[in-house]
């Protein structure tokens, strides 16, 4: 007889066998424990970390029943066991994934996302049936390499565009951090909606750039590979540990055109550089990741999205000032607020005239006119993503200085 201790949730499921005490404890610890300071990703990374000797298979059903329970919190009892919960979750997983018309748009609309951000933005019903499919995975191979990173690994499917010819989508289940093609920097896990913002700034080998909000460096990384290597790009953030990161992906990728730095976002740039590009992949609320990210629908506030509006237009504000006379600015945000998106747009445009907006085409609609906003949502098969683009038209008096 097959040991219970070793089934996949997916078999316990279908089967009324018993959860495995253990791994149900796992999903307990972070389905408590979710909330603004501890977000569930983090901490289901930690947990797993320390149940080191989980096979990759129980790793995924843990994260696939963990994140199950967020993206169906409207639909479960939470005062029930979580045993019940799992169970609950994963049979409305697999019901919507065979059966999404059996869910009326009027019963997602009210029970999948929190009433508040109806207020915000347009929650159409499709907005909504595609944050309860399960994400898709993407990684970005370095530049001309997607084909083969493809076959390397097997599984895989690359978009029929030229311009994603680099953007690969794993559809097996082996863990790929422990791949030699991970290790060698042959690819990197990045949503194709933020692979779109890097071909959207389109920085040239020779090119200054700064990454105002580079984070764990994965649009630098990008850029980096746009550029060949050649020139030069300012990454800055707020917080050491997430540059500290970075330097490590930028060593595994083979990364040195590059200097980072520490830059709160506030009224000062951290250098006297004028570029010619900038990019502001600014804080926001995340609604754009609702799909990947369930828990963070219910620890999110109106209250965050004024807030970070704020910090957008100030970035943007600090930012313009460090574009050279002909050179480019764009701002992205992960999210679909109205506040945070165009509003932001429109309020940088009267006050900054010499900008000029750049109409964007969609890579994943080449037969779309270019617009001066491009939206992605996660329908379109990643994050839900807002970017715009500007160019610098004439001077405003400051002197165009390069720092060496």
């Amino acid at each position: 007889m097959e040991n219970r201790a070793s089934l996949p949730l997916t078999h316990i499921v279908a089967t009324n066998l018993p959860f495995n005490d253990r791994v149900l404890k796992i999903v307990q610890a972070v389905v408590s424990q979710n909330s603004r300071e501890t977000p569930a990703d983090g901490l289901l990374r930690v947990e797993l970390k320390r149940q080191r000797e989980l096979s990759p298979e129980t790793a995924r059903d843990v994260a696939r029943a963990t994140f199950a329970v967020f993206r169906w919190r409207g639909w479960i009892d939470a005062g029930s066991t979580i045993h019940d919960q799992v169970a609950e979750a994963l049979a409305l997983q697999k019901r919507f994934n065979t059966t999404p018309e059996s869910f009326t748009d009027d019963e997602l609309v009210a029970h999948a996302v929190p009433q508040w951000i109806h207020g915000t933005m347009e929650t159409s019903p499709g907005w909504v049936r595609s944050l309860q499919s399960e994400p898709r995975l993407w990684l970005r191979a370095r530049r001309g390499s997607g084909e083969q990173v493809a076959f390397a690994l097997g599984d895989c499917a690359i978009p029929p565009i030229q311009q994603l010819s680099e953007c690969v989508e794993y559809q097996g289940t082996q863990d790929l951090f422990k791949t030699p093609g991970f290790h060698a920097g042959e690819f990197e896990l990045q949503d194709i909606s933020s692979q779109i913002v890097g071909l959207v700034c389109a920085p040239k080998p020779g090119e200054t750039w700064w990454d105002a909000c580079a984070g764990e460096g994965g649009k630098m990384l990008h850029l980096s590979d746009l550029m060949q290597n050649k020139g030069l790009i300012w990454a800055s953030d707020r917080a050491d540990w997430r540059l500290k990161r970075l330097k490590i992906r930028a060593g595994r990728s083979k990364v040195f055109n590059y200097r980072s730095v520490l830059w709160d976002g506030g009224l000062k740039p951290p250098t006297k550089t004028m570029f010619d590009g900038v990019l502001i992949d600014a804080p926001c609320s995340g609604v754009g990741t609702w799909q990947r990210n369930p828990h963070a629908r219910w620890t999110t506030t109106a209250n965050d999205v004024t807030e970070l509006a704020a910090v957008q237009k100030q970035m943007l504000r600090t930012a313009a000032g460090s574009v050279k006379t002909g050179g480019r600015l764009v701002y992205s945000v992960c999210t679909l607020t109205r506040a945070e998106t165009s509003d932001v747009a429109a309020e940088f445009q009267d006050a900054f005239p010499e900008f000029t907006a750049e109409p964007i085409l969609n890579p994943l609609n080449e037969k779309a006119p270019a617009q001066n906003h491009l939206w992605l949502w996660p329908s379109d098969g990643g994050n839900g993503m807002f970017i715009a683009a500007w160019r610098r038209e004439k001077k405003t008096g400051r002197q165009e200085t390069k720092q060496t």
